[in-house]
């Protein structure tokens, strides 16, 4: 299940496994280390972003294992929408990992670019697009990790930039925070596409707490550029997945849940708009929720069984990458995904949970449904 906080999307996948994501739009919190800067100045937050909730029926004598928190979506046979052109600029190190796990996913109805300073970087991108910036700047060796040469990188291929971002509908930024492209190039890309006139939402990682001080500071600052050229800005603070994956898990695989957390906060969003569902909600329906709508939060909730629908809200709501109550939310999207065993009373059941009822100021509720056959 996948949920955003004020005007953000979210879907919520129901398998006798129920899988949610959430996002809310509020000011964040970081890793107990550092306060995540927010240009909020009130309390009341933005939106609650709810990616997909799944709930998928049992074989029949069998108890079906529940799935890992950030397994993929189920989806249903994807026609890509004729209207919204969605693009997923993948920028430094950490966004061209996540576009690879995005193109790894079968993620389809977007176009990928993959860009950085990094010319032996891009090589191992999958993207069918790459775009090497600050090419006279850097020859193509990389920033070390300085955010001032990403960002002058930028700005030396704004050129290059505008091209690819041209004639788009929804642009999504992918990034690592805390590095020197990543950092100092995402906001010069956003504020290219929304002065465009482009739907710009970003979708990045803070750094674990491990990678250092010096990475935790820049990107303090770059989140808070980017804030200022975003609708809607996903934050994902690495350090929570601590508090998902096991103990043993090996420092590669965390990285690895990292990029996958970028690609359902993308996911959530784009099948809204490109899969087809039992209740349509189209472009026009996200624009409206997701424009200017500040810092949205990201969960995911999977259940299985009698009572799947309320179990995989819940678990969006409390997802460990929701760091506060998503109650002062203006809005939620999401996206409840199930096998053919779905039911109307479940699907009441889930708008009616507790926490959405409780949203402040109208809070404005898509809700769309892919039906995919159960495993």
């Amino acid at each position: 299940m996948q949920c955003c906080d004020g005007n953000t999307a979210a879907a919520l996948q129901t398998l006798p496994v129920t899988k949610g994501l959430l996002s809310s739009l509020s000011p964040l919190s970081k890793p107990s280390h550092t306060q995540i800067p927010s240009t909020h100045t009130s309390k009341t937050y933005r939106s609650l972003l709810l990616p997909p909730l799944s709930l998928l029926p049992s074989p029949k004598g069998k108890t079906r294992k529940p799935q890992n928190l950030f397994s993929g979506c189920y989806c249903a046979l994807i026609n890509v929408s004729e209207t919204a052109r969605i693009k997923v600029i993948g920028i430094g190190g950490g966004g061209n990992n996540a576009v690879n796990r995005m193109i790894g996913s079968g993620l389809q109805g977007v176009e990928f670019y993959a860009v950085n300073t990094d010319a032996q970087a891009l090589l191992l991108s999958n993207a069918e697009h790459r775009v090497q910036i600050g090419e006279q700047l850097t020859r193509g060796l990389g920033t070390g990790g300085n955010p001032e040469l990403g960002e002058q990188a930028a700005e030396e291929s704004k050129d290059a930039i505008s091209a690819v971002l041209a004639n788009s509908d929804l642009v999504f930024i992918a990034a690592g925070m805390g590095g020197g492209t990543g950092s100092g190039a995402a906001p010069v890309v956003a504020h290219l596409s929304k002065e465009a006139g482009y739907l710009t939402v970003g979708v990045v990682t803070y750094p674990f707490s491990f990678e250092g001080r010096r990475r935790a500071v820049q990107a303090l600052e770059a989140i808070e550029k980017l804030q200022k050229c975003v609708d809607t800005l996903i934050v994902i603070p690495n350090d929570r997945l601590l508090d998902v994956v096991p103990p043993q898990t090996p420092l590669q695989e965390a990285f690895t849940f990292a990029d996958d957390v970028l690609r359902q906060g993308v996911q959530g969003i784009s099948d809204i708009i490109t899969i087809p569902g039992l209740v349509n909600v189209d472009f026009a329906d996200v624009k409206a929720i997701m424009r200017d709508s500040g810092t949205a939060m990201l969960g995911v909730g999977v259940s299985t069984g009698k009572n799947r629908a309320e179990e995989a809200a819940q678990q969006a709501t409390a997802s460990p990458l929701i760091e506060r109550s998503i109650e002062r939310a203006t809005g939620v999207m999401y996206n409840i995904t199930g096998g053919k065993d779905l039911t109307l009373q479940e699907v009441n059941r889930v708008s009616q949970f507790s926490l959405f009822r409780t949203l402040v100021i109208s809070p404005q509720i898509l809700c769309t449904k892919s039906v995919p056959e159960a495993n």
